[in-house]
């Protein structure tokens, strides 16, 4: 009878989305994303990477919601503002002179080479882009994403092995991407998926973030159980959580300029 029961109630509303333009105070024009969300109990007004986003409950009118972020412009723009400064970090040719690394800015020095590609020079304290002269932009951003993911791939190898024991089992792989909001996930079949964006951060963050995921192993969920894991391990994890707070929208918008993301 439970079956019978799902089968006729009524599918879940999907996210429906379109988009309106907005005036800023300055007098220039920009386009928010409207999502309709089933989830959504309030209004609400944010900014990422990829814009400005207005996010309301299926019933809440669309008039409504645009009055909603016309009164809250100076705000938008505010917030705009910060994130284009935070995405200011650019890759040129010949003039970029540091890259951000693992907390800090890694000075950067240009060489010509045959193949379009970014090293580290002695232990990372430096960095070399070699590259031909007719290298393109795309191939510059593409050289600079396979050097931090390789980067990435080089701390978890330093950090795995120590957080192996006691683990259910190892994770059936670990894979970097650009994430829109998220650190890190694990997919069901063990898999784990860290954000590239993690390289830049200072690397007490970056290995919290890979216990977090690796105790998901023991836990599916946030429980207080779950917690007592993450404790258990990385007992710092309060400060990192804090830092991110502070700089994780900084990070993500810097590496998406550095590799045209």
């Amino acid at each position: 009878m439970t079956s019978l029961f799902r089968l006729l109630a009524p599918s879940p509303r999907a996210i429906e989305r379109d988009a309106f333009e907005l005036v800023l105070p300055d007098g220039r024009a920009i386009e928010v994303a409207r999502v309709r969300d089933p989830r959504a109990r309030r209004l609400k007004l944010s900014v990422d990477e990829r814009g400005a986003r207005l996010t309301l409950p299926l019933r809440t009118s669309a008039a409504t919601g645009e009055r909603f972020v016309a009164e809250h412009a100076a705000w938008l723009h505010a917030q705009l503002q910060r994130f284009a400064s935070e995405a200011s970090t650019t890759l040129v040719r010949d003039q970029t002179t540091h890259l951000p690394l693992r907390g800090r800015a890694v000075p950067l020095r240009w060489e010509p080479g045959r193949t379009t590609r970014l090293l580290s020079d002695g232990d990372a304290e430096a960095l070399v882009f070699s590259l031909p002269l007719q290298a393109r932009d795309a191939a510059i951003q593409r050289a600079a994403r396979d050097f931090y993911e390789a980067q990435g791939r080089t701390d978890v190898g330093r950090w795995l092995p120590r957080y192996l024991p006691g683990l259910p089992r190892a994770p059936r792989q670990v894979r970097f991407k650009v994430m829109s909001s998220q650190w890190g996930s694990l997919a069901p079949d063990g898999s784990v998926t860290l954000d590239l964006s993690l390289v830049l951060a200072r690397p007490s963050a970056f290995e919290y973030v890979l216990v977090h995921e690796l105790c998901h192993l023991i836990h599916h969920d946030h429980s207080r159980a779950f917690w007592r894991e993450v404790e258990a391990r990385f007992p710092a994890w309060r400060d990192e959580r804090r830092y991110f707070n502070a700089e994780g929208r900084r990070l993500k918008a810097t590496l998406r300029a550095l590799i045209g993301a």
